[in-house]
């Protein structure tokens, strides 16, 4: 084989390395830590938005925002640590509204918006199973699953959140439910660990949870003694979890410990 030749193939496969990139970041306990901070963030954000601004036009923003933020992860072209979680933050604090204007504006009880939203989760999954054979999140790499997987997050936050308020209301309040998604959390790791759940049913149940949790231990902080909370304020927990957020995905972005290869991409599509 010519040596023109091998430039000539090297040239044909680097794009298709790039092509395979993975849009998503590596679950480390990193992930975790971040995606509870976002949950916990979004919740006191969208509640403050409401507050100052209004239901109206704080949704409003929360859309423009979140539309913007998702373009910006769509038109890269593999997985870039603070685009993503900006994205991921803006899911958090639209979900958020999306179940509060259930319940706030419409008037539906969360008993109701719960199930409706763990519904509209299961068919993102059984549409995204159908269509490409996976849910691993591995495997996105096409902007068909792209589309699937920032679907199924959304609903998976807005499902939290409905979740997270209802446990809070029904007596639990929002430190008991934080000690009840702590608890609830580790019990996919376990199942996974001991072998009776597979590895992307596992994270997705994981996922689902961190938001009630973060959410419930975002509210206690944030809300008055009269609801139970420490009555920090909704300002500055808000303040207080971006900065923290900012900080880990700061680390990410310069260590680039959560960046997965096309190698780890391929053997995780399954």
């Amino acid at each position: 084989m010519s040596t023109e030749h091998l430039t000539r193939h090297r040239r044909v496969a680097a794009p298709s390395a790039t092509a395979l990139a993975s849009k998503v970041p590596e679950v480390t306990v990193y992930f975790w830590v971040i995606k509870v901070l976002t949950t916990g963030m979004g919740e006191t954000a969208s509640d403050f938005l409401a507050q100052n601004l209004g239901p109206v036009p704080a949704v409003g923003l929360g859309g423009v925002a979140l539309a913007l933020s998702l373009a910006v992860q769509f038109a890269v072209r593999r997985y870039v640590a603070w685009i993503y979680w900006t994205a991921i933050v803006m899911v958090s604090v639209f979900g958020t509204m999306a179940a509060d204007v259930l319940h706030v504006g419409l008037g539906v009880p969360y008993t109701l918006s719960t199930p409706f939203f763990m519904i509209a989760l299961a068919a993102v999954f059984a549409v995204w199973y159908a269509c490409e054979r996976t849910l691993s999140i591995h495997s996105i790499r096409t902007r068909r699953r792209e589309i699937f997987y920032w679907a199924t997050v959304l609903a998976t936050f807005a499902l939290g959140t409905a979740a997270g308020d209802l446990s809070a209301t029904i007596g639990l309040g929002y430190l008991g439910s934080a000690v009840l998604y702590a608890v609830a959390i580790a019990v996919p790791a376990v199942m996974h660990r001991w072998g009776s759940l597979n590895a992307v049913a596992a994270f997705w149940s994981a996922y689902v949870i961190t938001r009630p949790l973060g959410a419930s231990v975002a509210d206690w902080m944030a809300l008055g003694h009269s609801r139970g909370g420490l009555a920090l304020g909704l300002g500055p927990v808000t303040v207080s979890w971006t900065v923290a957020i900012i900080g880990f995905v700061g680390y990410l972005a310069v260590s680039r410990g959560d960046v997965q290869d096309a190698a780890d991409s391929l053997s995780g599509a399954a």
